[in-house]
């Protein structure tokens, strides 16, 4: 098994990469973990809207600030813990589904949610 990147840079870095490589290969299981992984990430450090209304600067729109970067926010940081926590539900969630898959018969998803689960795991 590889080193495991040290900050959320590089394991961001490392989860696109082997995104591209999965592709070139045409590994769909893989593509599909490794898309979900990232698009977690991006929404784990999505910062939640405000309550508060904003004041109306347009006659034509209510509550749009003006300007640009007006709806620009910072995003999150996440600790390394955070991304890996994260990856462990996103491999949990695949393994119980896999289990439920095959408790139904239907061991060609469950198998497909394994390879998935299998594909994150290298990221813990």
């Amino acid at each position: 098994m590889a080193t495991n990147p040290e900050t959320v840079h590089e394991l961001r870095t490392k989860l696109r990469a082997d995104l591209v490589i999965a592709m070139k290969a045409r590994r769909s299981e893989v593509v599909s973990a490794l898309r979900t992984a990232i698009a977690a990430l991006d929404n784990a450090e999505a910062v939640a809207a405000p309550d508060t209304s904003v004041e109306s600067v347009s006659e034509h729109v209510a509550g749009v600030g003006a300007g640009v970067g007006s709806t620009e926010r910072e995003r999150r940081a996440l600790s390394v813990e955070e991304v890996r926590k994260l990856l462990r539900s996103q491999v949990e969630e695949r393994v119980v589904e896999a289990e439920r898959y095959e408790s139904l018969g239907r061991s060609d998803a469950a198998q497909r949610l394994r390879v998935e689960a299998d594909a994150l795991r290298k990221y813990l």
